[in-house]
């Protein structure tokens, strides 16, 4: 991740709150994820892939076959808490998968070479 995201201070006040295991105000995690999803985008631009982090956001991204219609043939899916943890290493995606956190359906959905993202 480039430097003016490690210095976010949504990003870092969301991902300390939740190494502490204090709550985390629903606007610093909104802010973090959207940070998170702009960042994914732009290490890999593309729109074959739909990720939602509900209620915070979704983004398009991964090269391949573009969609423009209807629902999405690959998406992942996946709650704010479970992105945070894919975002920086705490949560593994095999890990979110087999729990349930993670859910992705399509060919293209196993993006799981993105995470960490920093």
């Amino acid at each position: 991740m480039s430097s003016s995201h490690e210095k976010s201070p949504a990003l870092r006040a969301a991902l300390d709150g939740l190494a502490e295991g204090a709550s985390v105000e629903r606007t610093v995690l909104r802010d973090a994820v959207r940070e998170l999803l702009a960042e994914l985008a732009r290490r890999a631009p593309g729109r074959s892939v739909e990720v939602r982090v509900p209620p915070y956001g979704a983004i398009q991204c991964v090269e391949g076959p573009r969609h423009t219609r209807g629902t999405p043939p690959n998406v992942v899916e996946t709650d704010p808490i479970t992105f945070l943890g894919l975002a920086s290493g705490s949560v593994t995606w095999e890990e979110g998968l087999r729990t349930g956190r993670i859910r992705a359906s399509g060919i293209r959905a196993d993006i799981s070479h993105l995470f960490p993202v920093f």
